[in-house]
């Protein structure tokens, strides 16, 4: 097993489209994925609002999780992030939606909608406050 260095770990953030958000609160541990961009040490989200939203804004220290398995050779590797949660609004919404669009062009990512079924939009950055990584390379590389 190798220990990921930091330009590897900020590599597979950014080469991932999915990840899963960890949040706690006293009704327990939620785990959701969600898909992301990130930019310096943040990781944008836009999202509806739900469960995830309502126990972070209780309890804003989140876990972030990306993974890729390779079932043909076994090899792996994953990224956790300890972070917090940060909501957005006006410009830091618009930047969210900029920075997501940019990854998965504007039809992938939520947006202002005037009666959105789903509920209110809700932008928000997981600020990184440490990330570890781990990769196994059966090939022995």
């Amino acid at each position: 097993m190798k220990e990921l260095p930091r330009d590897e770990i900020e590599r597979f953030l950014d080469e991932q489209c999915v990840g899963r958000v960890g949040c706690h609160d006293e009704g327990g541990t939620y785990v959701v994925p969600v898909i992301y961009a990130r930019r310096d040490d943040g990781l944008y989200v836009m999202t509806t609002e739900g469960r995830k939203v309502r126990v972070m804004r209780n309890n804003p220290s989140v876990c972030f999780e990306v993974d890729e398995y390779d079932g043909a050779t076994g090899n792996w590797r994953s990224v956790i992030v300890q972070g917090v949660y940060q909501e957005l609004d006006g410009e830091g919404k618009a930047l969210a939606l900029s920075i997501l669009s940019r990854r998965f062009g504007p039809r992938r990512v939520p947006s202002e909608r005037p009666r959105d079924p789903l509920g209110p939009t809700v932008a928000f950055c997981i600020r990184i406050r440490s990330a570890t990584g781990r990769s196994v390379r059966r090939d022995g590389t």
